[in-house]
């Protein structure tokens, strides 16, 4: 995994940043070693990172800066024409380049996913196009910002303005801020490497590679399994994300709010990949015409989404995924249009079968969106639909992680807060004992390696 984030080196990478940073005697120092721990972060994974992120980054602070000093409308949108072109540019470019540049269509893929990097500098420069955010002269503290090294595998999305602000502060590292960090960090790792890790290894992609040799009920398993293996994978990684941007005193949003006890599609999408769904909302829904009309809202959500499964990439398979969630979403918009909207709280019962109704969507259209392409997909519905039962491949340990996983959900939140802080308070023994136990854990459970995390290649 090399430098990627949940490796070895990566953490080490992170403490010798932390104390570089806290050792900085100015803000521009401090500025300084972040941006070189951007840069080297990319550079691990290409030397043309080095090139290619800062002359992106400084065009899209010039057009910052024009956004900033003209008034004139034409002129405005003129630059914020560049700096979507660009970063689009860039975002196409960075997943199909090979097959611009290969007359054999070889379809190469950059180590380094940029797909958050565009999203995040995207939110500057729409941001002060709309005059929602003030921007910044100083290219340094914009450069640290855009590329900060802890958002640029997966997430989560956050506002350049808002990390600009968080980085101009001194504000001191606290050691139960750091406690804090240090338990986001474990937790995150032990949801990656035991839990998505062992779930993909011992069944998951099996499944998903070869559906035909397996039972239906076996594939309905994977498809499940699967839908844990996601979220444990990419709520592990916004922990780890969250943690390493803590120690420096940077707090990243939250990303995931149990998405799997939503009662609907639009409950769904407000516990799932935060980030993501509120920049879908912020900067393409709110942006697209037609928001006053009667029925352009609804074809503007499947819109909407469409293009979001599009982002993940430029295949049937994902956007048929959005595709899915788009009519979901505006069927339910329009239900409560004409019913009205469930008032709160409703019956328990009502409520579990909601719950389980939108878990049963959901992990449908994570058919779509695992499966490499439409054939596969249906290769595993029609695996599913022959109603073959057997669980040879199914072993009880799998089983067991499944179970264990799932029963995550029901964990009251005071209990995870009640945990956090008790160990945020503990002496710092505590904290090398715990973390010494859970690189133990990983070395006597973990799987044979740790794979890259799962939106890593987007």
């Amino acid at each position: 995994m090399g430098l990627a984030a949940g490796s070895s080196t990566f953490f080490i990478f992170v403490a010798a940043v932390f104390f570089l940073y806290w050792a900085a005697p100015t803000r521009l120092v401090r500025l300084g070693i972040v941006l070189l721990a951007n840069y080297f972060f990319c550079a691990h994974f290409g030397l043309f990172y080095l090139a290619l992120i800062p002359a992106c980054s400084t065009a899209d602070f010039l057009v910052g800066l024009g956004l900033m000093r003209f008034s004139n409308r034409h002129l405005r949108r003129g630059l914020i024409g560049i700096s979507v072109a660009l970063n689009l540019g860039l975002l196409v470019g960075a997943r199909h380049m090979g097959a611009f540049v290969n007359p054999k269509g070889w379809d190469w893929i950059f180590p380094l996913g940029l797909s958050f990097y565009t999203l995040q500098a995207l939110t500057y420069t729409l941001d002060l196009y709309r005059r929602d955010a003030n921007g910044t002269d100083s290219l340094l503290a914009y450069l640290s910002a855009v590329s900060f090294f802890p958002t640029l595998q997966a997430g989560p999305i956050t506002r350049v303005t808002d990390l600009i602000q968080q980085m101009a502060k001194r504000r001191p590292l606290e050691r139960v801020e750091g406690g804090r960090a240090l338990f986001l960090i474990g937790l995150g790792v032990l949801k990656k490497a035991l839990v998505a890790d062992f779930l993909a290894e011992n069944l998951v992609n099996r499944v998903f590679d070869t559906p035909k040799l397996y039972s239906g009920a076996e594939v309905l398993v994977a498809v499940y399994a699967y839908s844990l293996q996601l979220y444990f994978d990419f709520s592990g990684y916004t922990d780890i994300a969250r943690g390493s941007a803590q120690l420096l005193g940077i707090r990243l949003p939250v990303n995931f709010d149990r998405p799997y006890l939503s009662a609907n599609l639009t409950e769904f999408w407000r516990r799932w990949h935060l980030s993501f769904s509120n920049w879908l909302r912020d900067y393409l829904f709110f942006a697209l015409p037609g928001g006053r009309t009667k029925v352009m809202p609804y074809l503007n959500l499947v819109i909407t989404m469409v293009l979001g499964g599009l982002w993940h990439g430029i295949t049937w398979s994902f956007a048929i995924w959005g595709l899915l969630h788009g009519t979901a979403l505006a069927a339910t918009r329009a239900w409560w249009a004409w019913r009205g909207k469930p008032k709160q709280p409703v019956n328990q019962w009502r409520h579990a079968l909601a719950v389980f109704g939108t878990y049963q969507f959901v992990c449908l259209t994570w058919i779509f969106f695992r499966a490499g392409n439409v054939a596969n997909a249906l290769d595993i519905l029609g695996r599913i639909g022959s109603l073959s039962v057997g669980f040879e491949n199914v072993a009880p340990l799998f089983a067991g992680a499944m179970a264990l996983a799932a029963a995550t959900f029901f964990v009251p939140k005071a209990w995870y807060s009640a945990a956090m802080e008790r160990f945020a308070v503990s002496p710092f023994y505590v904290h090398a004992a715990a973390l010494t136990l859970v690189a133990v854990m990983l070395r006597y459970f973990g799987g044979s390696g740790s794979a890259p995390f799962v939106y890593s290649r987007f």
